[in-house]
C-alpha cells in the first residue's frame, strides 16, 4: 500500500524557497503518507534542511502550499478549500487541515503538532535529564498556569498538568533505557544517549509528525541500529507518522517506506526504498557519473 498517495499526512505542493539569488528548492512537490516513515535523502546542499525549515516555520517559502492534517488525510478538494477562504486552520470533515505556509513555528508546533529535532543536538546541557524532557510540556503547563502565575500559587489544575508532565517524561526515559540518569546534567550523557533524548523530547510533545534532521549523525553502527528499533517503535507504537533527513543510508533503506531525492533543490526521485536505491538518477547524483551509466553501484555509505 502506497500510504503516501491513498492517506496524505503532508501535501507539500511547488514549494520554492528563495535566498537572493540562489534558489535552495525550486518546485518541489511531495507527499507524506500517514503512517509512514519518509526519508529525504540527497548529497550536501540539495536544499533538504531548507524543507524541513520550511515545514517546521523557521523559514517561510518564497511560494507554494504545505497541507497539514492533523487528523484524516489531506485531501486535494479540501485543501482548495481552505486556500480559497484564506484561513490558516479548518476542521474539514475528516479532521484538522492546517496550511503551514500560514503559520508561525510555534503555532506549527503547539497546535498543527509537528515536532522537530536539529542536526546539531541542542539539548539543555546544564539541566537534567528528566528536566530536559519536562520542558517538551511547556505548552501544557503554560495553559494550565492560566499564562499567569498560577504555578506558583499552586493552582490545581497546574499541578495536574505538572505531574502528568513528569509521568510522560519519566515513561520515555524508561522507554530510552536513561532512567537511571534522570538527575544527572544532560551534557554529561555519551553522545548516542544525547541523540535518543532529544527524540524522546520531540516526542513528549505527542506530536502527529516527527521530523528528524540527521539522527544518525556520528553515530557507530551499534547505536544506529538502536535508533532503527526506537524509529520503528515510535511508528507502530505511537502512530506517530516520520520525516527524516538522512545521510546514514543504512538507516534510510532498513525502515523507510517512502524516499524523496533531491539535487540542488529540485526532486529527482520519489517512491519506495528499493526503487529509489536503483534509479539511475540517484546514483549519479550521489556518485558524480552519468546518469545514463546504469552499472555503476547504488549508493550505500554516506552522501
Amino acid at each position: 500500500m502506497t500510504r503516501w498517495l491513498d492517506e496524505p499526512l503532508l501535501a507539500v505542493e511547488h514549494l520554492t524557497m528563495r535566498f537572493g539569488g540562489l534558489v535552495a528548492v525550486d518546485d518541489l512537490s511531495f507527499v507524506v503518507g500517514r503512517g509512514d516513515i519518509t526519508a529525504l535523502i540527497g548529497p550536501n546542499g540539495a536544499g533538504k534542511t531548507t524543507v524541513f525549515n520550511c515545514v517546521t516555520g523557521f523559514y517561510k517559502p518564497t511560494s507554494g502550499r504545505l497541507a497539514f492534517a492533523r487528523e484524516g488525510k489531506a485531501a486535494a478538494a479540501d485543501i482548495e478549500a481552505l486556500t480559497r477562504s484564506g484561513r490558516r486552520h479548518a476542521r474539514m470533515g475528516s479532521g484538522d487541515l492546517y496550511l503551514l505556509e500560514r503559520m508561525a513555528d510555534h503555532e506549527i508546533a503547539r497546535e498543527a503538532r509537528v515536532a522537530r529535532t536539529f542536526q546539531n543536538i541542542r539539548l539543555f546541557q546544564g539541566m537534567t535529564v528528566l528536566e530536559n524532557l519536562i520542558v517538551a510540556r511547556h505548552n501544557e503547563l503554560m495553559r494550565a498556569s492560566l499564562m499567569t502565575v498560577g504555578g506558583l500559587v499552586g493552582l490545581p489544575s497546574y499541578a495536574r498538568a505538572e505531574r502528568a508532565a513528569v509521568e510522560i517524561a519519566t515513561s520515555w526515559l524508561k522507554r530510552i533505557g536513561l532512567i537511571d540518569r534522570a538527575d544527572e546534567p544532560a551534557g554529561a550523557l555519551p553522545y548516542g544517549d544525547q541523540r535518543r533524548l532529544e527524540i524522546a523530547r520531540a516526542m513528549c510533545a505527542e506530536p502527529a509528525l516527527l521530523c528528524l534532521d540527521e539522527p544518525a549523525a556520528g553515530l557507530n553502527p551499534r547505536e544506529s541500529a538502536e535508533l532503527n528499533e526506537l524509529l520503528l517503535s515510535i511508528r507502530e507504537r505511537d502512530a506517530v507518522s516520520l520525516l527524516l533527513i538522512e545521510h546514514d543510508m543504512s538507516v534510510v533503506m532498513k525502515i523507510s517506506d517512502h524516499v524523496i531525492v533531491l539535487d540542488y533543490g529540485r526532486k529527482i526521485a520519489d517512491g519506495g526504498a528499493k526503487q529509489v536505491r536503483d534509479d539511475p538518477a540517484v546514483i549519479a547524483a550521489y556518485l558524480g557519473v552519468d546518469d545514463e551509466n546504469d552499472t555503476a553501484p547504488a549508493p550505500g555509505g554516506a552522501a
